[in-house]
């Protein structure tokens, strides 16, 4: 199919993308980290293409019966990375923080690999209960969901490394790649605003999931592993968010709880899927 020849092509973007970031780290080359995002771009808007490309594609292969790309293990995966540029380029946008990309971008990258060299990238005709346009809204909502979570948990990350490298008592004038990373209350507002982005979108993923389970199987809520495992995320998240509002909750703390629930969200996504067994078990 054509548009896997084009993800294949985004996933060599993504790749160039990535190692330029990590190159502007270690350089803070202003020429470096714009042709770094100018690639991000390019693969954002060649991804954009083939998804719509598939799309085309599902109706020529199914008829009536097409679909959005969003419905198997292969699908999700490249719709997952593609948000994840998605709200990385948003951030930037506001930011301008390049060295972000060098956290960020290789989620995308490594996502879109393993689709690519590891997932079954047939069309198949979808089974009667997955034939719904909630099957859309959910999807759509739970992955803008995750890629806003991923974001926070790469900047989080960074932070770690900067609170580390402040309280080391090592001047940023040394250079290094630690000396490109942003300054540490950047990337806690950075951290604080993707979650507060990424928490209702989860919550709008819970509650179109319990409509089309109602719409499928005749009931909202049936503790599925999945379920359970969304609960126990946005659980996470909803600590996050009122520690911070009640007991100001910044720096290490926030961080480390955001990466704490961006490795249950991915868990929730993947060892749930591969793992478990569960009306939401299409990975095997």
């Amino acid at each position: 199919m054509l548009s896997g020849q084009i993800f294949n092509a985004v996933t060599i973007v993504y790749f160039a993308a990535m190692i330029l970031f990590i190159t502007y780290m270690a350089t803070r080359s202003r020429t470096v980290a714009l042709t770094a995002t100018v690639l991000a771009w390019s693969g954002f808007a060649i991804h954009t293409i083939a998804l719509g490309l598939r799309w085309y594609e599902s109706y020529q292969m199914l008829g009536e019966h097409g679909r959005a790309p969003l419905s198997n293990l292969y699908e999700s995966v490249v719709f997952f990375s593609w948000s994840i540029l998605l709200t990385y380029l948003l951030v930037d946008l506001k930011y301008r923080q390049r060295a972000v990309g060098a956290f960020v971008i290789p989620v995308a990258f490594l996502g879109m690999t393993w689709a690519q060299l590891g997932l079954d990238s047939a069309i198949d005709p979808l089974v009667p209960a997955l034939q719904s346009n909630w099957l859309t809204y959910h999807v759509i909502t739970c992955f803008l969901g995750y890629a806003a979570f991923a974001v926070a948990c790469g900047v989080s990350i960074m932070y770690l490394l900067k609170a580390n490298k402040d309280k080391s008592g090592n001047s940023s004038s040394k250079g290094g790649l630690m000396a490109a990373l942003p300054d540490a209350r950047i990337l806690d507002d950075i951290n604080y605003k993707a979650i507060m982005i990424g928490f209702p979108l989860l919550s709008l993923g819970i509650i179109t999931g319990a409509a089309w389970a109602n719409y499928a199987w005749g009931t909202y809520w049936s503790w599925d592993p999945k379920e359970t495992w969304s609960l126990i995320v946005w659980f996470i998240y909803a600590a996050f968010l009122h520690a911070r509002f009640t007991r100001g909750w910044v720096g290490r703390k926030a961080a480390w709880l955001s990466i704490t629930g961006f490795a249950a969200t991915i868990f929730c996504y993947l060892g749930v899927n591969l793992l478990l067994s569960g009306l939401h078990s299409y990975g095997g």
